[in-house]
């Protein structure tokens, strides 16, 4: 067959879409260290469908995340619970009435029962087409985070460990009192997956993330206990950056929350404009080679004029210069 130089340039044409879809992937690795997002969270309450999600990380250039289960699960069809997300469980905390009517309570626990039937029934290659639709789109989803994971039964805690390792995810993260990370320690040691307890402020609640003791009591129960480090909040709270501690239980962090904010429980700042050592985390990371994940939380307010996803590459773009220079 012979082909025409006006054929050549129509297979070309043809080729071109297949090229840029390939060009366009983002790429938030700089200098070994993974700089990825806290997803949907970071956000700011934009419409967060799977596939706006891969949108919104192909315009900021990221290529990681540590994504929450409830896009997941409403991509793949769960009950509307999911996408709220609640349904670990259907009693109120322990101590705490509940403020539904029996109507209402019985109403939740048949939704909840719902969405957990759904979950069981759910075949894990759902969730691995899920990562490879992702992964074709140059995301790596590195951590999954879950809301009320303490409060859920063992069949779903289960669940939550099966899903993460079908979605490639090396840790899962959550917020949860000290006391049960003894109970979710002994899951992440029978799945052999790390789980990252995030820490906030408050440095004298026995049962809060903010005293360095707690992480080390959270050790202590399980081998897979880890700790998901918020350099802000670590910096504001305690007066002193987090970089000594980290180097002593890196093998213990599953990623690190980056934000920058003022000294003495002051507010969150655009990058750069705040006390928090971010400069000094990012170099760590790079010169003693860490591989867990470099998280943006973005906090603080997007200035007038601007956008969420506007900040949200300057924050790449801000941890691309540090670890480039």
């Amino acid at each position: 067959m012979n082909i025409t130089r006006r054929d050549m340039g129509r297979m070309a044409l043809a080729a071109l879409p297949a090229v840029q879809a390939r060009a366009a992937k983002p790429m938030s690795k700089f200098a070994g260290v993974q700089v990825g997002v806290n997803i949907p969270y970071s956000f700011h309450g934009m419409p967060s469908s799977a596939d706006q999600i891969l949108g919104y990380l192909a315009e900021t250039n990221i290529s990681a995340a540590e994504l929450r289960l409830q896009p997941v699960e409403a991509h793949l069809g769960a009950p509307a619970l999911a996408a709220r997300g609640v349904g670990m469980a259907a009693a109120p905390p322990r101590g705490q009435k509940s403020a539904l009517t029996p109507q209402q309570e019985a109403a939740q626990k048949a939704s909840i029962e719902e969405l957990r039937k759904w979950r069981l029934a759910r075949p894990m290659s759902d969730f691995k087409a899920f990562r490879k639709k992702y992964e074709d789109a140059g995301v790596l989803i590195q951590i999954v985070k879950f809301d009320g994971i303490n409060t859920a039964t063992d069949d779903i805690v289960d669940y939550c460990f099966q899903v993460s390792k079908a979605l490639g995810a090396y840790a899962i993260s959550c917020e949860i009192p000290v006391s049960q990370t003894k109970r979710i320690g002994v899951f992440a040691a029978k799945h052999k997956m790390m789980v990252g307890y995030h820490g906030h402020g408050n440095l004298t609640n026995p049962e809060a993330f903010g005293r360095l003791g707690a992480w080390e009591q959270a050790f202590w129960y399980s081998k897979y206990n880890g700790a998901n480090v918020d350099i802000g909040h670590f910096f504001a709270s305690n007066g002193f950056s987090p970089a000594e501690w980290i180097q002593e239980n890196h093998a213990r962090v599953t990623h690190v929350h980056l934000k920058d904010r003022k000294a003495n429980n002051g507010p969150g700042m655009a990058w750069g404009e705040g006390d928090t050592p971010l400069k000094q985390i990012l170099l760590m990371m790079r010169d003693r080679k860490y591989k867990f994940q470099a998280t943006i939380e973005l906090e603080y307010p997007v200035p007038q004029g601007s956008t969420t996803l506007k900040e949200l590459s300057r924050c790449v773009q801000y941890c691309q210069k540090v670890l480039e220079s």
